[in-house]
């Protein structure tokens, strides 16, 4: 194991370190049923797994990617650390995730790259952002002007 190994930064122990409450308290209220409640205390504990776990996965991860001489963990890191510890049945998921994840970068690169190779400049760039607000204020408006028009009920 690495000397730096538990530790994130100077001064910083594992008690700083944690996941959003509301975060993980909204995932668990989805994947229960609707008469099915959670106990803050259990909530907390979920959060103390989840974050024992990402330490264990990372923990190994650091393992192998200092056998291969890296200073970055990789995906494939993860992914061994994963079988190593006897997580096998969650690769193909973490591969699909791993996968989606790289299609929304190279989505997002073609996005950019359809901006940068527009031939627009950045003052019409500009000017045509302000033309789809403005008509997104108008088609918003509209609706709450005719509302406003209608005869309210008397009570």
């Amino acid at each position: 194991m690495s000397d730096r190994e538990g530790h994130v930064g100077p001064g910083s122990s594992d008690d700083d370190l944690s996941l959003p409450k509301a975060t993980v308290a909204k995932m668990i209220s989805e994947l229960l049923p609707s008469d099915v409640t959670c106990a803050k205390e259990t909530r907390d504990l979920v959060i103390e797994c989840c974050v024992e776990f990402i330490h264990l996965i990372s923990s190994e991860a650091n393992e192998i990617c200092e056998q291969e001489s890296k200073k970055t963990i990789a995906p494939e890191h993860i992914i061994g650390a994963l079988k190593l510890l006897g997580f096998d049945s969650f690769t193909a998921e973490v591969e699909d995730v791993l996968k989606d994840h790289k299609q929304q970068q190279k989505d997002r690169e073609k996005k950019a790259d359809k901006i940068r190779d527009s031939g627009l400049t950045p003052e019409e760039l500009q000017a045509k952002q302000e033309e789809l607000f403005a008509l997104s204020r108008a088609k918003f408006a509209q609706p709450q002007q005719l509302q406003q028009q209608l005869p309210q009920p008397q009570t």
